[in-house]
């Protein structure tokens, strides 16, 4: 016990003759300063770096290019486009489709995606499907594949009610078998490339179009079916001269502006979706007949 008490006693000496006493750095002033430095300089590359950070990197395609793309769909045994071009008017000449008029990336009811970004929402890296199937409301995840209301029409019958497709739970009936779906998309790099393509079985959305005259192709089908190109891929080079030039936001939606990052605006005021009224009719385009044929 007296080995106890004496460990004690000087333990309790050793804490009264530290107190008041200052905790020094060793070296002195030098460490600290350098971590102070080392959080300012840090703190300022942060801030400059958000500042600097392009809106999306320079690689193809940019705003200058104009791409086309074969694409469809394939449910079970039957191919799918999507419907309408998204370059319908309100009544106060607002875009109906807001995500069209915000990248510009569209179809024209011919099986291409028509790629030609109005902002930097849809160049570089962000050139991506997901783009494309969000200007149409058509959602995709690693699961399902969800059609919304208004391009449910052209699907098969058994499917036109809620247009949804689930891997490993929606079934395919084939030549009179029943098998449950798997989504799956295969995409190459050119519209002429022979071989089987590449197969994505997830990351859909992400899928990188980074080249002119791909083809891709959004499969719901058993396990085990071949993914061919869309029969209509035959048909690129006539369907993608036909739209060999574009119209920007000014002329198709007069009034309105897209900025750089894809705001969409009328004068001063920002629209989203929701701002827009039902599509109208416009006007047909007249042209005058020339006098001496107007004469005859």
């Amino acid at each position: 016990m007296a080995t106890s008490s004496s460990s004690t006693k000087k333990a309790a000496r050793l804490a009264q003759k530290g107190k008041g006493q200052k905790v020094r750095f060793q070296g002195g002033t030098l460490f600290p300063l350098i971590v102070a430095l080392v959080v300012v300089l840090g703190s300022a590359l942060v801030i400059y770096a958000r500042q600097s950070r392009p809106s999306a990197d320079a690689s193809a395609p940019t705003i200058d290019d104009h791409w086309h793309h074969t694409y469809g769909f394939l449910i079970c045994d039957t191919w799918v486009q999507l419907e309408g071009d998204g370059e319908a008017q309100d009544a106060n000449g607002r875009p109906t489709n807001v995500e069209y008029a915000r990248t510009g990336i569209h179809s024209h009811d011919d099986g291409l995606i028509h790629w030609h970004p109005f902002s930097s929402a849809s160049v570089g890296s962000r050139a991506q499907l997901g783009v494309f199937l969000g200007v149409y409301d058509v959602e995709l995840s690693d699961d399902v594949l969800q059609f919304p209301d208004d391009q449910r029409a052209q699907l098969p019958a058994e499917f036109q009610e809620d247009g949804r497709f689930e891997s490993g739970e929606t079934e395919c009936t084939i030549d009179g078998e029943t098998e449950t779906g798997r989504l799956q998309v295969v995409r190459w790099d050119n519209i002429s490339d022979t071989g089987d393509g590449t197969t994505f079985i997830a990351g859909f959305e992400q899928i990188r179009l980074d080249k002119d005259a791909m083809a891709v192709v959004i499969a719901f089908v058993p396990d085990g079916t071949d993914v061919g190109k869309p029969p209509w891929v035959e048909d690129f080079e006539e369907d993608a001269l036909n739209d060999s030039g574009q119209l920007g936001t000014d002329q198709l939606f007069p009034g309105v502006e897209v900025d750089d990052e894809g705001d969409v605006t009328v004068g001063t005021d920002e629209i989203d979706q929701e701002d827009v009224g039902p599509e109208v009719e416009s006007d047909p385009v007249t042209t005058e007949a020339p006098a001496d044929e107007a004469e005859s």
